[in-house]
């Protein structure tokens, strides 16, 4: 059921505190403290760093701003835990977003693009992303392209033979040969970010054509091939600049073809 609370979430909070100060502190309660700004790789590219630890009052306050359609998806998970980090998620990533428009989080609409997709109602130029991982959010903003941002746990445990052979390119199979099984177990998951935030952009998620998107990590997130929309001209990945314990990429398209 959706909380009656009547409070907004003030967007002053945005990028208020730094990553080591959030990070140290041991009361992740109220938007302010759970929103990091972090240093953005670009000119063009704006990152938060979210903490999604559930409190009443947080899960009340954050909750009053989001949609009715955001409170039925709430309600689909099955478990108060995860159904209460979706409702921080959620708000935290309408407080972001507001501060960008100037507008109260609770007055942000989000529609459904591709697939899906979460976005601004087109043709706005801001466009937004989102990636969760256990009890921490990535978000991402850019103007005038399309977004999309993956992050993982730098520890989590991974088939990674199995999904290098489903998801990943003859010449990054190759790369992973000479690895220990930790080191390729890690490159398998830098290089799931890399194509998990691409088909975030575009929309496609796992429609997307992963075995065929070859990615050079090791020259800095170089898309080096991949068939349309992956062409490498239209793509610029970045690596961000998260906890040491997580690992995320940041992809942003620049294509003529990226729809609205």
């Amino acid at each position: 059921m959706r909380p009656h609370a009547s409070g907004r979430v003030s967007r002053t909070g945005v990028g208020a505190v730094s990553l080591d100060e959030n990070l140290a502190s041991s009361n992740p309660g109220n938007a302010r403290g759970r929103i990091v700004t972090l240093p953005s790789p670009s000119p063009a590219l704006r990152l938060f760093w979210c903490r999604l630890e559930p409190t009443p009052s947080d899960v009340a306050a954050l909750g009053a701003t989001l949609s009715p359609s955001e409170w039925t998806r709430a309600g689909r998970f099955g478990k108060a835990a995860l159904r209460e980090r979706y409702i921080i998620g959620r708000g935290l990533l309408r407080t972001i977003v507001g501060g960008a428009l100037g507008v109260e989080p609770g007055r942000v609409e989000i529609v459904r693009g591709r697939r899906g997709r979460p976005q601004l109602p087109p043709p706005h130029p801001l466009d937004f992303n989102i990636s969760h991982t256990l009890a921490v959010a990535l978000v991402g903003l850019v103007e005038g392209a399309r977004i999309g941002v993956d992050v993982e746990h730098a520890e989590r445990s991974i088939n990674a033979s199995g999904i290098a052979h489903k998801f990943m390119t003859a010449n990054e199979r190759r790369a992973l040969e000479p690895m220990s099984a930790d080191a390729a177990r890690r490159r398998v998951l830098e290089l799931w970010t890399c194509k998990e935030a691409m088909s975030k952009a575009t929309g496609d998620a796992l429609a997307a054509p992963f075995g065929e998107i070859d990615i050079d990590v090791q020259a800095d997130r170089t898309p080096c091939s991949g068939p349309a929309p992956y062409e490498p001209a239209q793509w610029t990945l970045y690596k961000a600049a998260v906890p040491h314990d997580y690992l995320a990429t940041v992809a942003v398209w620049r294509g003529d073809a990226a729809p609205r």
